[in-house]
């Protein structure tokens, strides 16, 4: 078990999700040039890619992002730096309609997508002569694990290891959480903020796709989910569509090594719906430090950064490659803050 401490100015799941998304280092300022590739799905619409380059014989990151997120994401941005900083290659694949533009097929994205997550997967395999790690936040950390979960033994052939982080495992759970009391008004209102535009230009763009009316009343993730996300992507209603994406039933179906880290005062993936070991199969490892929010993670000293949980997330995934270099295992989690025990 691997336990982070907060700093003693950051108490608190929400104030340990927000302060790293909004004002902790890396700032947008600081991030690494990545150079954009297009590919074109098989269905003819396209996907962004955004890559850093590492020399030959490199291993290979590929990050999923979360909810709403991208490549300018500060969790994204300081995978990439961490990345760079062991000289690995990186990319970031942005699920469809989150690189800046619209994408041009009647469906979107969604945290059970794992046939999109092993397509992407599967180009980067293509090209890579070493090996490929994937790592997900949030909602790609879900899709994820759906994808290694769906592919049993044959993930190993793509990746050599993979790691979620705040995955929200149980997506029904999760979904009653954020609809909730202050969790509504913080976050999903935030996340509605640009979902609800969003679906409403595929609308434009494809009329009658779904029931308009439905989607401009929607206030919750429920309310949206069931009337956007599940009728585009073959859903019978939330409900069907929330249990099936859900990673934890499947988690003892996984055949590489896998991470999966949450934090237990995540605000809107909550800690009782959260795996315990026996639950799990033997190549699944669980952290669930007590602190940590919602992909935050920040580190002291104060304003803080969120390089602590890719670095620790880096060096686990890189532990099963090669050893990192010039340090222990142990001594980077100790400075990052977290405890052996």
């Amino acid at each position: 078990m691997r336990h982070y401490r907060a700093p003693w100015w950051l108490p608190g799941g929400h104030l340990q999700t927000i302060w790293p998304a909004l004002a902790a280092r890396p700032r947008p300022a600081e991030a690494l040039r990545l150079d954009r590739e297009r590919w074109r799905a098989p269905d003819g619409d396209f996907i962004d890619v955004d890559h850093l380059p590492g020399g030959a014989g490199a291993p290979w990151l590929v990050l999923f992002h979360g909810l709403e997120g991208s490549s300018s994401s500060r969790y994204a941005i300081a995978f990439a730096q961490a990345a760079q900083a062991r000289g690995w290659r990186f990319s970031i694949p942005h699920f469809r309609g989150c690189s800046g533009e619209i994408n041009l097929a009647p469906r979107s994205y969604h945290s059970g997508d794992f046939e999109e997550i092993g397509w992407m997967l599967g180009q980067i395999r293509a090209r890579a002569d070493a090996p490929v790690f994937a790592a997900g936040v949030s909602l790609g950390g879900n899709a994820l694990l759906r994808w290694t979960e769906e592919a049993g033994e044959g993930a190993a052939q793509t990746v050599r290891a993979v790691a979620a982080v705040s995955a929200p495992l149980d997506l029904i759970a999760a979904g009653e959480a954020i609809d909730r009391g202050l969790n509504r008004q913080i976050y999903t209102r935030n996340f509605l903020r640009t979902m609800k535009p969003r679906a409403l230009a595929k609308w434009a763009q494809h009329p009658g796709l779904f029931d308009r009316d439905r989607l401009e009343a929607a206030t919750t993730l429920r309310a949206f989910d069931d009337a956007f996300t599940a009728p585009l992507h073959g859903f019978a209603d939330v409900d069907d569509y929330w249990t099936r994406a859900s990673a934890r039933p499947h988690l003892h179906r996984i055949r590489v090594p896998a991470l999966v880290l949450n934090a237990r005062n995540d605000p809107f993936v909550p800690g009782a719906s959260l795996p315990a070991a026996h639950q799990v199969g033997d190549h699944v490892t669980l952290w669930q430090p007590d602190d940590g929010g919602h992909v935050g993670f920040a580190a002291a000293p104060f304003p803080g950064h969120v390089h602590t949980m890719p670095e620790a997330v880096c060096d686990w995934l890189g532990a099963l490659g090669e050893p990192p270099p010039d340090r222990s295992l142990q001594s980077v989690f100790e400075r990052s803050g977290y405890r052996f025990a």
